[in-house]
C-alpha cells in the first residue's frame, strides 16, 4: 500500500497526483549544496519566497551544515541562524515549513514559531527528547538513515545489501516512532542519499524507489 498523504497537524500534503518539492533552503556559512549564498536573514527570506512561486511545495530550513567532516554546532548557534527566518516567513508563505534539525530545542522554538514538519538526519536518535517533541505537538516527521555522524559518514562506508538495510532501518525506526506515540499518518521516510553512502550506493537506492514506497509512508 502507498500513502497518499502526510499529515502534519494543521494540513495534509497529497502525493495522489505527483511528488512534491522539498526546496532545500541553508542559512549557514558552509553548505556543501549553496555555498552560503543565504546565510544572512533577508538573503535567506527572500529565496524562501522565490521558491515558494516557482513551485516549491515545502521549504526546509537548515541552521547547521551536515556536509561530510563539517563541524557541529550549539544550539543557540543554530537558534539564532533560523530563528529569524522562521519568525519572517511563518506568516508570509502559504507553504509548509520545515525545520532541519537534530536537536530538540531548535526543533520546540521552530515549531513554536510556525513549522509544521521536524527533518532529523539522525533518524530522530541524535536528541532522546526529539520523539516526545514530534510526538506532543503533533507535527510531520522526516526520519532519515544516515550511518554515523556528518564527521564519520563518508569514512569509507559499506553495506552487504544498501537496499535491503536501509529498508530494514526505517521500518524500525517508524516502529520506535509509533511507539512514542507519532501516528503513523505524520511520518515520513528518507532513505538518506548522500548521508554515509558512496556514489554506487546512492544510485542503488535510487534504482530502487518503488521497493522504498512499497514501504508504506511518504518517501
Amino acid at each position: 500500500m502507498v500513502t497518499a498523504s502526510w499529515d502534519l497537524g494543521r494540513r495534509s500534503l497529497s502525493f495522489q497526483r505527483r511528488p512534491l518539492v522539498m526546496a532545500i533552503l541553508n542559512v549557514t556559512p558552509d553548505s556543501f549544496s549553496d555555498g552560503g549564498l543565504y546565510d544572512q536573514p533577508n538573503l535567506a527570506i527572500d529565496a524562501a519566497l522565490r521558491m515558494q512561486s516557482e513551485g516549491a511545495d515545502i521549504i526546509d530550513i537548515g541552521g547547521e551544515s551536515t556536509r561530510p567532516y563539517s563541524d557541529p554546532l550549539s544550539a543557540s548557534d543554530e537558534l539564532a541562524r533560523v530563528m529569524p527566518v522562521i519568525d519572517a516567513l511563518a506568516g508570509r508563505l502559504s507553504i509548509p515549513i520545515s525545520i532541519d534539525t537534530s536537536k530538540a530545542t531548535v526543533a520546540e522554538a521552530a515549531i513554536a514559531a510556525g513549522a509544521e514538519i521536524i527533518n532529523d538526519v539522525t533518524g530522530l536518535e541524535g536528541d532522546p527528547r526529539m520523539p516526545s517533541v514530534a510526538a506532543e505537538h503533533e507535527v510531520g516527521v522526516c526520519v532519515m538513515h544516515m550511518r554515523g555522524t556528518p564527521q564519520t559518514m563518508q569514512d569509507d562506508p559499506r553495506y552487504d545489501d544498501v537496499v535491503e538495510e536501509i529498508c530494514d532501518y526505517l521500518v524500525r525506526r517508524r516502529q520506535f516512532c509509533l511507539a512514542q506515540g507519532i501516528a503513523a499518518q505524520r511520518i515520513c521516510l528518507d532513505p538518506g542519499i548522500g548521508f554515509g553512502k558512496s556514489h554506487e550506493h546512492n544510485l542503488q537506492l535510487l534504482r530502487a524507489t518503488r521497493r522504498l514506497v512499497d514501504l508504506g509512508s511518504p518517501i
